[in-house]
């Protein structure tokens, strides 16, 4: 967790785990650059990062398909967020990173024992 003022893109080597089993790392265009791709190629690790749309010209169709084959993957991870955003309403605005945290850890302490609930009762139906 960093302040807002981190831009994302510099996170990539504190928010790509070494001992993680998978090779492949997905995330969003604000992650590619030339360091990170480097980087993540030099630690043996496959880049799924979503590609920016050429300055002032279209997306060609192949990049846009292969943004739209990431996104599939990225969706189910998204979804989440997205979850704790709208229906949780989770807002941070702290005046330290520690409150922040703890902010986000209940909301996926929450957001975890929905999906539990959802589940046992699916189960229970079944």
């Amino acid at each position: 967790m960093t302040s807002a003022a981190a831009h994302d893109g510099a996170q990539l080597r504190n928010v790509v785990a070494k001992d993680n089993t998978a090779s492949t790392v997905w995330a969003d265009s604000a992650y590619r650059s030339k360091t990170n791709e480097e980087w993540l190629k030099d630690n043996g690790l496959k880049s799924d990062i979503h590609q920016r749309k050429p300055k002032g010209k279209p997306m060609p169709e192949t990049m846009s398909r292969a943004n739209g084959r990431r996104s599939k993957i990225r969706s189910a991870v998204e979804h989440v967020f997205a979850r704790q955003k709208d229906k949780m309403k989770l807002f941070i605005r702290a005046i330290c990173i520690s409150r922040a945290t703890v902010k986000i850890d209940m909301a996926n302490i929450a957001y975890n024992t929905l999906r539990y609930v959802f589940h046992e009762g699916r189960r229970a139906t079944a």
